[in-house]
């Protein structure tokens, strides 16, 4: 089944090997298998690689908005999650990652929506071993449109740079933190989708093959998800 699951313990044991299978799916499929996970209501990592380019839109994306009509245009297709965030476009090779927690886990806490570094903890060490110092920190509010552009919630930075971030789905019983890690990037995509948007604001997106991330997708895909559920163990 795509987007199989790796389950955390939620004992406070620690998490000892992932079972995460490192999934090539469409952005379609990807989005899917978070809504799966989500429903489950248990504590899960998982993580994939993207095998296609779309945009993918949240909550703050209307479905007759200018990027929508203007990805449709040139036969790009188009996604929508039920996270919050504006506009993310994806290209083959993306790194996507979720977790999943109940709403009353002490993993989740009182701070979720500025836990972005808390929960995004094993996607910096991951980006560390791959020799990529990143960190999140604050979205630059440059453009409404692009989500790590936004202003809203946190990205994975290096320097100015911003290599993926993050977005939050939540209910009276659980919490959906997902995100991405671009493989590569687009910039005619980008130019045409968002001709608002300042070039050199747009230059500042970038991949992994800038730093010289050469390695076997799934291989990462299945590093990701052990960084994470190694930082996301209760000591």
């Amino acid at each position: 089944m795509p987007g199989a699951p790796s389950f955390l313990p939620d004992d406070g044991s620690a998490a000892r090997a992932s079972n995460a299978r490192a999934d090539r799916l469409t952005c379609a499929q990807n989005v899917a298998a978070d809504d799966r996970a989500f429903a489950s209501g248990s504590p899960v990592v998982r993580t994939a690689t993207l095998t296609d380019s779309s945009l993918s839109i949240g909550v703050g994306i209307a479905e007759d908005a200018p990027v929508v009509r203007r990805a449709r245009e040139r036969g790009l297709p188009v996604v929508r999650r039920r996270s919050g965030g504006s506009a993310v476009v994806h290209g083959p090779g993306d790194l996507v990652w979720s977790v999943v927690l109940p709403r009353n886990d002490p993993r989740v806490g009182r701070s979720f929506v500025r836990a972005y570094g808390r929960l995004g903890a094993g996607v910096v060490a991951f980006l560390r071993d791959v020799a990529v110092s990143a960190e999140w920190t604050p979205a630059p509010d440059l453009s409404p449109d692009v989500c790590v552009l936004s202003g809203r919630g946190d990205v994975l930075a290096v320097g100015e740079a911003i290599v993926g971030g993050a977005a939050q789905r939540l209910n009276a019983t659980r919490l959906l933190h997902h995100g991405m890690v671009s493989r590569t990037v687009d910039r005619t995509i980008l130019g045409d989708l968002f001709p608002e948007t300042a070039a050199g604001d747009l230059d500042r997106l970038t991949g992994l093959d800038v730093f010289g991330v050469r390695d076997d997708p799934a291989g990462l895909a299945a590093a990701l998800a052990v960084a994470l559920e190694n930082s996301l163990t209760l000591r």
